[in-house]
């Protein structure tokens, strides 16, 4: 059992130590510790978001609340050696939620639904954008049945404060035969770039379709430093045959807004890039 001193040594020194404790919170509070702002950053005072709602008058925005990316098509064509190539066309049905980022995953399945193949990737989407998402030579022995796919991982942004969307179209769209030299078929257009941003990287894509519209072939390339009022012409060969006859050509530019190292320069004072 302790002594009587040593329990008086002990009380007295956990005094003193709340003592200091109680000293160099006050300093703390008083003279280093910054006040909470509506500028800091942080979700502090009685704020309801990051410097809004409550004692802020910013008030905060309500959340996004976005809809499910869409898939309107999902089919595979004929590859090289055993192999297919999917596309799937998608739509963003929301009007300012768009996606920076998700991932994505094709699957080649036969007519009892089991995996063939599997296929990953990641892109982005705008709001109400339609786009392509292609994948290429996704390897089988056997031949699939059908194409699905699974989007997730999908990191929603509110997509506001832009000057305006990105103006890239590609005219003077055809496809040809060849008739000599290497190549089964080739696919031409010019690209043209009517935004005031001067891009690092363009993708381009193409759909080959019959006359039924179903996608016979699918090719894509990427365009570098492609400047603002810019032009550029390009032309994507098929090595190999593909059975059916071409009978329409569609093209497709993605254009990343969300990432800022795909901006070389912009031209517009207010745009935020």
């Amino acid at each position: 059992m302790a002594s009587p001193r040593i329990f008086k040594q002990i009380t007295i020194s956990v005094g003193y130590l709340l003592f200091f404790g109680v000293v160099l919170f006050s300093v703390y509070y008083l003279f280093i510790r910054v006040a909470p702002t509506c500028t800091d950053g942080r979700q502090n005072q009685d704020e309801t978001g990051i410097d809004c709602g409550g004692t802020c008058t910013k008030q905060c925005e309500p959340p996004l609340n976005a809809k499910d990316i869409v898939a309107r098509e999902v089919m595979f064509v004929p590859g090289e050696r055993n192999s297919y190539d999917v596309l799937a066309k998608i739509h963003n049905p929301n009007d300012i939620a768009g996606a920076s980022r998700f991932s994505y995953t094709f699957t080649l399945r036969d007519t009892a639904g089991s995996i063939l193949a599997e296929q990953s990737g990641s892109s982005f989407i705008l709001p109400q954008e339609t786009k392509y998402l292609f994948e290429f030579h996704l390897s089988t022995q056997a031949r699939p049945a059908r194409a699905t796919i699974e989007i997730s991982q999908v990191v929603w942004e509110r997509f506001q404060g832009y000057t305006e969307r990105p103006r890239v179209t590609v005219v003077q769209q055809a496809y040809e035969r060849i008739q000599s030299g290497p190549g089964f078929g080739a696919a031409t257009g010019l690209v043209i770039n009517d935004s005031p941003y001067d891009f690092r990287s363009l993708l381009v894509k193409v759909v080959l379709r019959d006359t039924a519209g179903k996608p016979l072939a699918i090719n894509s390339t990427e365009m570098l430093t492609m400047p603002s009022g810019g032009q550029r012409d390009f032309r994507l060969v098929w090595p190999a045959a593909f059975p059916g006859e071409v009978k329409e050509v569609e093209m497709l530019v993605d254009a990343d807004m969300y990432h800022s190292e795909n901006f070389i320069r912009q031209f517009s004072p207010t745009t935020p890039f």
